[in-house]
């Protein structure tokens, strides 16, 4: 394959693409998730059991559809001398089926092991847990914005190998890993010398089936792409098939003022020797996390520049550290940028990068407007908050990443994730108009 095209979807809390698996082809949505590698969907549409979620998705029938392994014709359990296998079960997770049963990794590594790869478990930095079996069948890509290719719109990628999953622990639908590692869909598919890129549509986009952004995988997502700012991957030790990025500063600026820059840890600036620090980007975690000091410091300068009133109540019940009440003249929920006495935060990487976020990025109208006013309230968080249901960083401040880049501050930015020149590119763009665009030029060709 030289490129490819998939269609990316906004619901309440992440980003979903289809994929469609089995012969005839069962077509299951998952969450797109840079800060883990398995690709796993949910199996068995009465014996699927999620502990701990939210009933939401289980009322929502796209979210809702599992992979029947009887129905499909091709499907078959990977061998434990696969290296997915070896993989899955290499980690010190004390969950996983090999440990609890005393087996060592050298008896998976033996090429003579025929056996079924055992059951593992897979764990998420927001104490998520899935249990399962891998296992191998066709998946079938849909080519969707590709525009002035004579290759087909179709391809077939036997044998591909992915986790069949029959409980989980607050991880309601299943997930496509988009890190480094072999079990990756992008490593699978032979797209890691090359790199990916998406533009994530604004939450109001929400379950809106007329529009997506596409997720572009191969060489078009990293070509001609001098407009974007790049800051150099960073590589750990810990988590080596994670994205990591360096995170020098935090500028905050209200209309045309001078910003006002809250300099941040050199936890977030590098990497220790075992790994531990750094900004992660991960599109499987929501809203981006800071850590202490940094997160009280940004706070307390908000504070500082914002004159409208606090909505404490809204504080209260949403859980966000930072809401007001602003002017809403039409009573009708502005654009992200029209509030200009709403600060814009700019993130400053290593390399003289720079990402000024677009307010919807930050302050998020939290409700309709009333009385000609909207609450909108600071969707960032600390690193010692609970990560939560389908987010795959982690949440301790000590151990693991200093910050994680969220998806929700990746709206209407174009992400471009170049894994041969090892770098991570930022640009803000109106990703529906985008869409819109590369829809157009689809259908013309």
């Amino acid at each position: 394959m030289a490129d490819m095209a998939v269609p990316v979807k906004e619901i309440r809390d992440g980003y979903i693409i289809a994929l469609n698996l089995g012969t005839p082809p069962q077509t299951i949505h998952v969450y797109l998730d840079t800060g883990s590698d398995l690709t796993w969907v949910p199996c068995g549409a009465l014996s699927f059991d999620c502990i701990d979620c939210d009933d939401d998705y289980r009322s929502n029938k796209l979210l809702a559809a599992t992979f029947s392994p009887s129905l499909s014709s091709s499907v078959s359990r990977d061998s434990c001398s696969s290296p997915y296998c070896i993989d899955i079960h290499s980690s010190d997770n004390s969950f996983d089926a090999c440990t609890v049963a005393g087996c060592s990794l050298a008896m998976l590594v033996r090429s003579t092991c025929y056996r079924p790869c055992p059951s593992f478990a897979y764990t998420y930095g927001g104490d998520g847990i899935v249990t399962g079996t891998l296992a191998r069948d066709v998946l079938t890509v849909l080519n969707d914005i590709i525009p002035n290719r004579n290759s087909s719109s179709t391809w077939e990628i036997p044998k591909f190998c992915f986790g069949c999953v029959g409980a989980t622990y607050r991880e309601p639908i299943g997930i496509a890993g988009f890190g480094k590692g072999p079990l990756s869909l992008p490593s699978q598919l032979g797209f890691l010398q090359k790199g990916f890129s998406h533009c994530f549509l604004p939450f109001r986009y929400a379950n809106n089936p007329n529009i997506s952004s596409p997720l572009i995988v191969g060489e078009l997502a990293i070509a001609s792409k001098d407009y974007l700012q790049f800051t150099p991957m960073l590589k750990s030790p810990m988590y080596p098939n994670y994205y990591y990025i360096g995170l020098e500063a935090v500028s905050v600026s209200v209309g045309g003022n001078m910003a006002q820059v809250v300099p941040v840890p050199s936890s977030l600036k590098e990497l220790d020797v075992s790994g531990n620090g750094g900004m992660m980007i991960d599109s499987g975690t929501t809203y981006t996390h800071l850590p202490y000091p940094l997160y009280s410091k940004l706070l307390v300068l908000l504070q500082s520049v914002i004159t409208y009133p606090r909505a404490t109540q809204v504080e209260e019940r949403s859980g966000f550290d930072l809401c007001y009440t602003s002017p809403c003249p039409t009573n009708k929920i502005l654009p992200d940028d029209a509030d200009d006495d709403l600060p814009l935060i700019t993130f400053h990487f290593l390399n003289n990068a720079s990402l000024t976020l677009p307010r919807g990025n930050s302050f998020y109208a939290m409700s309709a407007p009333r009385n000609l006013t909207v609450v909108k309230c600071l969707l960032f968080q600390s690193m010692g908050d609970d990560i939560g249901a389908g987010d795959s960083s982690s949440s301790s401040s000590s151990l693991g990443p200093a910050g994680v880049l969220g998806s929700f501050q990746q709206q209407n930015v174009e992400v471009v994730y170049d894994l041969e020149k090892e770098r991570i590119g930022f640009h803000s763009s109106d990703c529906a108009q985008a869409a819109i665009i590369s829809s157009t030029d689809h259908h013309r060709g």
